[in-house]
């Protein structure tokens, strides 16, 4: 079990997920979709989008919301809901070693008898007033770097190299 995962709740944009995917081979997350999917898997977008990644990906795909829970149980209890009608901001949240972030579909979000069932554990990426919402990718981003910032990026790289220069 991983300790990040994603869960794209009705995905739509062929782009988007092909760059969450990439977050997730570049994180170490596991990528989580829940069906229908506004798409097909095989959609070139969607390839573009992962690049050339798609061999350090860890995906699963579920027919309906009741398919993911039935084979993560683990969920109900540590799963983070990302919304714009979220009171909670997600830098509030102190993320279990396993956890489970779900985003919802790029037109609508979640759905809302999902976010009411779930109150206290529906957060939100603080934005201006009068503003829809931001990308689905950079959200997922911003979710999974928050919750790695907290591990202190546990088996990540962390420093790099300049070829020419050194740091020292």
């Amino acid at each position: 079990m991983k300790p990040i995962n994603i869960v794209l709740h009705e995905p739509q944009i062929p782009q988007n997920t092909g760059n969450i995917a990439r977050t997730c081979a570049a994180t170490g997350a596991a990528l989580h979709i829940i069906e229908p999917m506004g798409f097909a898997i095989d959609d070139a977008k969607l390839k573009r989008a992962g690049l050339d990644y798609w061999h350090a990906l860890d995906i699963t795909y579920y027919r309906d919301l009741d398919d993911f829970y039935a084979k993560n149980p683990e969920a109900r209890q540590n799963c983070w809901y990302f919304s714009t009608k979220a009171r909670h901001r997600y830098t509030d949240i102190p993320y279990p070693a396993v956890s489970y972030i779900m985003f919802g579909k790029e037109t609508a979000g979640l759905p809302e008898e999902l976010l009411c069932a779930n109150p206290d554990n529906c957060v939100r990426i603080p934005m201006r007033d009068g503003l829809r919402s931001l990308n689905l990718s950079n959200s997922v981003a911003i979710a999974v770097y928050e919750i790695l910032r907290q591990q202190d990026f546990a088996d990540l790289r962390t420093a790099g190299e300049l070829h020419r220069l050194s740091w020292d």
